[in-house]
């Protein structure tokens, strides 16, 4: 009995020396293969994330991307009438606290040698000095400068012909414009922001930029960011709707003119409109979500 006593203790520590070999061994095989052990958080992640892919591949929604291409002004608006005032206001006290110009000094100048001339002592050696330099008054400069403004006649700032064609990029130069294109939905044709499917393995942006360039102009733009301006949803019709497709989500991107391109052909299928404008084109739950992030510059 006394034997099996002694020997229990040792079993137990024979045993407990195993398992911190084991441990260690463990431990030591893990670290040099360059393998860390997952902590819960880590699990709690990665089942986060396949579960985040999994809704993204089952999700019931289509992805598109649109442009919202805009034309900004080419000319300067029309002043208000307290725009107006303030301009006055601001030149008479640029006229009354600036320096003589150095027209204005000229001026002075010539006048000041009329009047040597014209005195009893004039002693025209100081002209000599000139020589045979033909001399040209600031007066003179001032005269023919009123003859090339008199002759020189301002373009129009209303065309009304240019004005009313909306295919011309060339109509309404003080306002900013926006493309809109004719597309097809389910059977009908709507006025739309340039928009294209999502394809798999592209991002929103670059969807965006291949509806542009499907455009028949050839317009060239600059992208305002890699982020979505704003994002419009709907549902498909009951009989259309299925299991894994039940609507579409449509996601916006700003984007400004460059480049016009080659002219387009008279019966190109898309428009130029001002902000205003948009209500005449546009399907009142759609016009809503566009109207937030269109500026009227």
């Amino acid at each position: 009995m006394r034997q099996k006593k002694m020997a229990a203790p040792g079993g137990r520590m024979a045993s407990r020396s195993l398992s911190r070999l084991l441990s260690c061994y463990t431990r030591t095989a893990v670290g040099n293969a360059g393998f860390r052990p997952l902590s819960s958080t880590s699990v709690c992640r990665a089942a986060l994330q396949n579960k985040s892919v999994t809704e993204k591949a089952s999700s019931p929604w289509n992805l598109m991307a649109a442009v919202c291409l805009q034309r900004l002004p080419v000319i300067s608006a029309d002043s208000s009438p307290i725009e107006q005032q303030y301009g006055r206001m601001m030149q008479q006290m640029e006229v009354e606290k600036s320096l003589l110009s150095d027209h204005e000094l000229r001026l002075l100048e010539d006048a000041e040698r009329m009047s040597r001339k014209q005195a009893d002592g004039y002693d025209s050696e100081e002209e000599e000095e000139r020589g045979e330099q033909e001399i040209v008054l600031a007066q003179d400069l001032e005269d023919s400068w009123e003859q090339r403004l008199k002759s020189f006649k301002p373009a129009k700032r209303i065309r009304a012909d240019v004005d009313a064609d909306l295919t011309s990029l060339s109509r309404c130069l003080s306002d900013s414009l926006l493309l809109l294109a004719e597309q097809q939905v389910f059977g009908e044709k709507l006025w739309l922001l340039p928009q294209a499917p999502w394809q798999e393995g592209e991002s929103l942006r670059q969807t965006a930029e291949r509806a542009l360039a499907s455009q028949p102009a050839g317009f060239k733009a600059t992208f305002l960011g890699n982020a979505p301006c704003g994002v419009y949803k709907y549902k498909l019709p009951k009989a259309a709707r299925t299991e894994s497709c039940i609507g579409t989500k449509v996601f916006f991107f700003k984007a400004i003119l460059l480049d016009s391109g080659p002219p387009a052909a008279p019966n190109a299928p898309f428009l130029w409109v001002k902000k205003s404008e948009l209500q005449r084109h546009l399907k009142p739950a759609y016009m809503m979500k566009v109207d937030r992030f269109v500026l009227d510059l």
